[in-house]
């Protein structure tokens, strides 16, 4: 099962790629939106998303019960286990707000968005935050489930090439609700 999981997370992350640009080029008025393609990938993306949050659950619940069948939890031994999920929780109810704010409405054959207000630009960077902490913190299992060593740093060229791309997500973010303010 964590076999499936890595690859259907290396599939999220190849999707994930493509929308954070091609949405960045959208927030930022290079490319129009509403695209029938950029939905399909959009909502491929969110289906392969609650595939790999059924087997986190499973996965989890495995962990919980063989922690109460040993009756030792090694709660500190396993923080970097919690903080996965827990970033994984407050990612899912921010990809959700993701989804709202940015479905928008196509009724009248033009594509409208809803107001990006300041709670919204606040929802959006700490789903960036979100984010970077559950993709760090998932790098190396997910190298390891697919046989990768480490030579010549790749988790920090991975770790570097991420975080950059992140920042440019909240900078698109940013950019996005100043164009926002002004029009």
């Amino acid at each position: 099962m964590r076999r499936i999981n890595a690859i259907i997370t290396a599939l999220i992350m190849i999707l994930f790629l493509v929308h954070m640009i091609w949405g960045g080029l959208e927030l930022i008025g290079v490319v129009a939106g509403g695209s029938s393609l950029f939905s399909v990938i959009s909502w491929t993306m969110l289906g392969l998303i609650v595939i790999h949050i059924i087997i986190a659950i499973k996965l989890t619940a495995d962990t919980i019960r063989a922690c109460r069948l040993s009756g030792v939890s090694y709660f500190k031994q396993n923080k970097v286990f919690w903080i996965r999920r827990i970033s994984g929780v407050a990612l899912l109810l921010f990809i959700a707000i993701h989804v709202l704010i940015f479905m928008g409405d196509s009724s009248d054959g033009l594509f409208l968005l809803a107001e990006f207000t300041v709670f919204r630009l606040i929802t959006q960077i700490l789903m960036v935050i979100s984010l970077i902490v559950h993709l760090l913190t998932n790098i190396p299992p997910l190298r390891i489930a697919f046989g990768l060593e480490d030579k010549g740093n790749l988790r920090t060229d991975i770790i570097l090439i991420l975080g950059l791309l992140l920042l440019l997500a909240a900078i698109t973010f940013v950019i996005y609700f100043i164009r926002w303010m002004i029009v």
